[in-house]
């Protein structure tokens, strides 16, 4: 893997206004990936989705609480925090947003530059929304990324699935691998991962998704050769 790379973690709160599919092993495998990432000096960089707690900075109809705040993500609560598992060292980096995408009104692009980073490591939740979000936004600014499947997750295996098809589908800088397989790669050992060749590679009508799931999984756990 490129040696100017920083590991992103997107959104590992506390809060448990959702319930995320197989979110242990999510954090076990983030766990993994933070431990290599700190080992190798690898700048590390966490976001914080926050809402202003008197709900001035909300978008239009964004849920609010009984009180007219935000529902979730509230400023001043704990469960705006890192979940203590995963909690950022000195050092390391936090960014704080009030929208979908990490890069959106933060300093992001900003930080990375003055890293020299061109490659992002990306995982965290949810996939399907601020994962996603992150993930075109840091195409579209000219990164390459390596999204992590299985050290991301969301509230049904449909929409983490259906966000990495989504994925695999349009953003041409990426490449798709798995926890084992990225910790291979950040020792330099050969490794499997699913890199998009074309558009559309996973184009599929609705009662084809499964085969489609199936399609994708298999490209991220064949024998590297």
């Amino acid at each position: 893997m490129n040696n100017n790379s920083a590991l992103l973690i997107i959104d590992m709160q506390q809060e448990d206004g959702f319930v995320l599919e197989n979110f242990a092993t999510v954090v076990a495998h983030t766990a993994a990936l933070l431990a290599t990432a700190r080992r190798q000096r690898m700048p590390v960089i966490y976001t914080r989705h926050i809402n202003q707690a008197d709900g001035s900075d909300l978008p239009p109809g964004e849920p609010l609480a009984a009180d007219g705040g935000p529902g979730s993500y509230r400023a001043g609560t704990r469960q705006v925090e890192i979940i203590e598992s995963l909690m950022p060292q000195s050092g390391e980096l936090i960014i704080d947003k009030g929208r979908y995408s990490a890069f959106h009104r933060t300093d992001l692009d900003t930080r990375l530059k003055a890293l020299e980073v061109d490659t992002l490591i990306i995982c965290g939740v949810l996939t399907d929304v601020c994962v996603l979000t992150s993930v075109f936004d840091a195409f579209a600014l000219g990164y390459q990324v390596r999204l992590v499947s299985d050290a991301c997750t969301t509230t049904t295996l449909a929409g983490h699935y259906s966000a990495l098809l989504i994925m695999a589908n349009w953003v041409y800088s990426l490449e798709i691998l798995t926890t084992e397989q990225c910790l291979r790669a950040l020792q330099q050992l050969d490794y499997a991962s699913l890199i998009p060749e074309r558009p559309d590679l996973f184009a599929h009508q609705p009662h084809e998704l499964p085969g489609t799931i199936a399609r994708l999984q298999s490209r991220l756990v064949r024998t590297q050769e």
